[in-house]
């Protein structure tokens, strides 16, 4: 069994769930993981890390159109009272989207694999329009 850290970079291409369960995984077996517990972080305050269904994109597609509900660009004439707007219409209101919607999970790992549902899979959410190269850091901790 192995402890480790390792960082993974995800280009993204604007508001879209990036699955990387597999990224993940393939590390975890790359470091023979055995028990333990898996810390997933993300460095950015514009975007969000999820577990959530990865068998049908609708779901992925909703949770996106319900978010945008939530905090529409601050073109919207609803979002007027926003005053963070120097990095453009969709910063502020993605700095809302990551307010609620965590940055870092825990995942227990048993014999090498996370424990996650039948249906479950690890997404960066990303809530910006333009192009990003967002870092997520892992590291697993051995029981």
């Amino acid at each position: 069994m192995s402890a480790g850290v390792r960082s993974f970079a995800i280009a993204t291409r604007g508001p879209a769930c990036h699955e990387i369960t597999r990224d993940i995984a393939g590390w975890l077996h790359e470091i023979g993981a055995g028990d333990g517990v898996l810390t997933v972080f993300l460095r950015h305050t514009s975007c969000s890390l999820l577990i959530q269904e990865n068998a049908d994109p609708d779901v992925q597609r909703d949770l996106l159109c319900w978010l945008d509900r939530l905090a529409p660009s601050a073109d919207d004439p609803r979002m007027r009272w926003l005053t963070h707007r120097a990095e453009g219409p969709d910063d502020m209101p993605a700095h809302l989207k990551a307010a609620m919607l965590p940055v870092s999970l825990s995942i227990p790992v048993t014999g090498g694999a996370m424990s996650l549902g039948t249906w479950q899979g690890i997404f960066l959410v990303e809530h910006r329009r333009a192009p990003h190269r967002r870092m997520i850091v892992a590291a697993f901790q051995p029981l």
